[in-house]
């Protein structure tokens, strides 16, 4: 079984692969996804991501059915204790409100829990800053779903340093329960954002490392770029995804790919194996994030688990991603 990781100072573990519920619902279905979510758990995963917006963005979708198909496997397979479920709120309007707005939250949390066919949520985030709303409300309605034993853990994604620095000094001034939890962007592609949420490393990073915040990266694989698959403008047609790989087909994006080409060569593992291995080597990172859209696609990524990076191999992709 692979090494277990500790998720910051909080109750929960997982192994260096978080597995990505975003295509549950959306370009996965039924037996297929029951099965990914079968191997996952069969080889060590223990922590599915998803949220009440999974997949709002697709034609005839409102949101939620991310976590509807969730629900359907925790039920079929007749157990819960062994996985850890962690969805989202603040996307999506609703009843209640929209945003992070007390109201609002504590509405979608009940629609998650009778969506995922269960009582408690192992770890909630924020899916985005609210600015609009006082950080002491929202912080008061998420501590009050702790308190219910309605969630375990609470988390933060898509904060700034400034923000997210502010959140946990409200909620230390206030008593209520923190932010354990973080899950920015970040991958070899994106290791400086143009937005300050974006951007983790710098003072988020440091931030996560000085308060003993789990991290938890989302798009690991830079939507796919980093597999290799995309090398050309005629490739994005191979996802739905595809439209995303104009701004990685830079000499930036092919001095990335080469160098992975070239471990892939060394080490025999394949390219999206070395770019999970790599963000889970970065100081303060617990694990990365990846989705997978069929059973072959998770074997691939199930490698990521226990890939070690050497000191050079780590310097080389370092280097050619600055």
């Amino acid at each position: 079984m692979p090494q277990m990781r500790t998720i910051g100072d909080s109750s929960l573990t997982t192994p260096r692969l978080v597995l990505g519920g975003n295509v549950f619902g959306f370009t996965v279905h039924g037996e297929e996804a029951f099965a990914i979510l079968d191997r996952f758990v069969a080889a060590g995963g223990t922590m599915i991501d998803t949220a009440d917006a999974y997949s709002a963005w697709a034609p005839g979708s409102k949101g939620g059915e991310s976590e509807a198909l969730l629900g359907e496997w925790l039920k079929r397979r007749g157990r819960r204790d062994d996985v850890l479920i962690a969805t989202k709120v603040g996307m999506l309007a609703g009843e209640g409100g929209e945003r992070l707005e007390p109201a609002r939250i504590a509405a979608a949390a009940e629609a998650s829990l009778r969506r995922l066919g269960t009582d408690y949520i192992d770890l909630y985030y924020a899916h985005k800053d609210d600015p609009e709303t006082p950080l002491d409300r929202t912080l008061a309605a998420f501590d009050t779903l702790v308190k219910d034993g309605k969630v375990r853990v609470l988390g933060a994604s898509n904060y700034s340093a400034e923000r997210l620095a502010e959140a946990l000094a409200t909620g230390t001034d206030l008593g209520l329960t923190p932010f354990k939890v973080l899950q920015p962007e970040y991958n070899l592609m994106s290791r400086n954002g143009s937005r300050p949420e974006d951007r983790f490393e710098g003072p988020l990073q440091q931030l996560s490392i000085e308060r003993g915040l789990g991290v938890l990266p989302y798009f690991g694989l830079a939507s796919g770029f980093l597999t290799g698959k995309y090398r050309s403008a005629a490739d994005k047609g191979k996802s739905v995804r595809g439209d995303r790989m104009s701004q990685y087909m830079t000499e930036r994006g092919w001095r990335v790919l080469a160098a992975l080409d070239s471990l892939a060569a060394e080490t025999g593992a394949s390219q999206a194996q070395l770019a999970l291995a790599w963000v889970a080597a970065q100081p303060g990172v617990t694990a990365p994030i990846a989705s997978a859209t069929s059973l072959a696609q998770l074997e691939e990524l199930l490698g990521a688990m226990e890939l070690e990076l050497t000191a050079d191999q780590l310097d080389c992709l370092n280097e050619v991603s600055r």
